[in-house]
């Protein structure tokens, strides 16, 4: 059978409108992969036609990912750097004001570039600088100072090494607060969002600000230890992927796209990768998105618990989200 090469479509993202891909391929797991796994498998995704790549220190899948694409380059599977788009994060131990600019030199090392497309503040939470232990010990969460943290991220951008920036996991009145000291504001906002947590209220507020929406754990990340099963087994999902001749990953992911927003998802095998491009050529009907919005119930899935401490600045659940979930 021959290859044939998917092409994705994009979003304008940033006030440069740089063109991010709107689906992506997601290195976050649990246990990390292995490094030749990884490394071949998303050779294999860029040849099926997959160009955005996300990844973070905190997967530690940086080298491994950046020996593929530096391959893919070379090779010629893909005409140049600028057909690809990576996402990388900083992580809680470098969220510091003098820290974060090192923070993104050490990230393009590992990935052999020069610049990232996306760099996201991973969770609004620092931990003690120079300590990269996960999960963080309860002693080490320090509360973030936005105003310097935020202000790097800008360096960042106008250095030249990240086109752009913005947050991960962040509640609509952490993003407000960004917002609120932002000279250059925040283009993403990578967070869970599924047919089972569809982030209405952070999706609207992220609209009327002119900030996209990445959403992670689409497919409910159920092998990982923050995955759930709701969405596989949902009837009313499962259901609409039956009577159109589709999966049920293939819908909750066409779901995505209809709700305008890029996503990141992670797979290890050639047969899903191709699967999980099969998503542009056909539509929900206005029924059934009407399922999708009214018949699901709700539940949030990554709770972010791990990053929460009686000892650190983030106490609760509720802090974390701000009542949001």
């Amino acid at each position: 059978m021959s290859l044939i090469t998917v092409s994705v479509p994009h979003l304008a993202i940033g006030s440069d409108h740089h063109r991010m891909p709107v689906l992506g391929f997601g290195t976050a797991a649990s246990p990390p992969p292995e490094p030749l796994l990884l490394k071949q498998t998303v050779l294999d995704a860029i040849r099926l036609g997959y160009r955005h790549f996300d990844t973070s220190p905190r997967y530690l899948t940086e080298e491994s990912l950046g020996d593929a694409l530096a391959e893919a380059v070379y090779n010629g599977l893909v005409g140049s750097r600028s057909e690809l788009f990576v996402t990388s994060k900083l992580w809680c131990a470098d969220a510091h004001g003098g820290l974060v600019v090192p923070a993104i030199q050490r990230s393009l090392k590992n990935l052999k570039l020069d610049y990232l497309d996306l760099y996201l503040i991973h969770w609004p939470v620092s931990s003690k600088p120079g300590k990269y232990k996960f999960p963080i010990e309860e002693d080490d969460f320090l509360p973030m100072d936005y105003t310097a943290v935020w202000s790097e991220m800008e360096e960042c951008k106008r250095l030249g090494l990240a086109k752009c920036i913005g947050v991960s996991n962040f509640s609509c009145k952490k993003l407000q607060h960004i917002l609120s000291i932002a000279t250059i504001p925040p283009s993403v906002n990578q967070v869970e969002m599924s047919p089972v947590w569809q982030q209405r209220k952070l999706k609207e507020f992220c609209k009327s600000r002119g900030i996209a929406l990445t959403a992670y754990s689409v497919l409910g990340s159920r092998v990982a230890f923050w995955g759930t099963h709701k969405i596989m087994e949902s009837d009313v999902l499962t259901e609409i992927a039956e009577a159109k001749g589709k999966t049920v990953a293939q819908v909750s992911m066409r779901w995505a796209y209809e709700e305008g927003v890029s996503m990141v998802v992670k797979s290890f095998t050639k047969e899903r990768l191709e699967e999980n491009l099969k998503i542009f050529d056909w539509s929900l009907t206005e029924e059934e998105t009407h399922r999708i919005s009214t018949e699901i119930p709700q539940c949030k899935t990554v709770g972010g618990e791990v990053y929460i401490s009686e000892k650190g600045p983030i106490k609760s659940l509720d802090e974390m989200w701000d009542g949001e979930i």
